[in-house]
């Protein structure tokens, strides 16, 4: 070992008289290790080159196995005839299919929609009362008095309420999907003045009741 050579696992430099092991890497470079390094080098997949003459080569392997895998598909035996062949189909017969499965749908959940107005409008108000829009409602009325409240069906859309309440300086326009079964309220629109509301959504045909839910029939005469 001359001077100066160095371990190529760790670079530190062979001293005389110290153990050191050539190695070859997968590629086949040869590598010098000192003893300090022989693990960290067999970790990294080297072999001594002093072994490398017991480790079977890679290509005959592969070919003995390809060899073998062609006898056993020759040596496959055929199928039992039960004495009759089955029929070929008819010239110009489609083969069968499997079936394709349903596509699984939307995982929004629907709900039925009334048919009625009058239902329409109530199971609005219903769905309104359990939401956070209700609360908020009831916060404004502590504050700014009784609105006034409307609500009818949308005449564009058959599965949904319009709801609107409204004090003198400020109202709130909602839509309620009554098919929409995850988040059926949505705040369409608010604003300052009530006569920015079409003329049919002042239509003004419920009120606050005394526990703070929306309801019909008690309605609030126009301001």
């Amino acid at each position: 070992m001359h001077d100066n050579v160095a371990c190529d696992v760790c670079g530190r430099t062979i001293l005389k008289g110290e153990r050191a092991e050539p190695y070859l890497a997968p590629g086949g470079q040869r590598h010098q290790v000192c003893q300090l390094c022989f693990a960290r080098a067999e970790h990294a997949g080297w072999i001594r080159e002093s072994g490398s003459g017991d480790l079977p080569a890679r290509g005959p392997r592969q070919q003995e196995r390809r060899a073998l895998l062609g006898r056993l598909r020759r040596r496959r035996p055929e199928p039992q005839s039960s004495g009759t062949e089955p029929e070929p189909p008819p010239e110009g017969a489609a083969e069968e299919e499997p079936a394709p499965r349903s596509v699984p749908k939307d995982p929004r959940h629907v709900r039925a929609v009334p048919t009625t107005a009058e239902v329409k409008v109530g199971r609005a108000l219903e769905l309104f009362n359990r939401s956070d829009h209700a609360r908020t409602v009831v916060g404004l009325t502590r504050t700014l008095g009784a609105p006034l409240v409307s609500a009818l069906p949308s005449a564009t859309a058959p599965s949904k309420v319009t709801i609107v309440v409204a004090w003198e300086l400020s109202w709130y326009r909602f839509a309620v999907d009554l098919g929409d079964e995850a988040d059926p309220i949505e705040l369409e629109e608010k604003g300052e003045e009530v006569d920015q509301l079409d003329e049919d959504l002042r239509d003004w045909n419920g009120a606050v009741g005394a526990n703070g839910d929306l309801m019909l029939g008690v309605g609030s005469e126009a301001q």
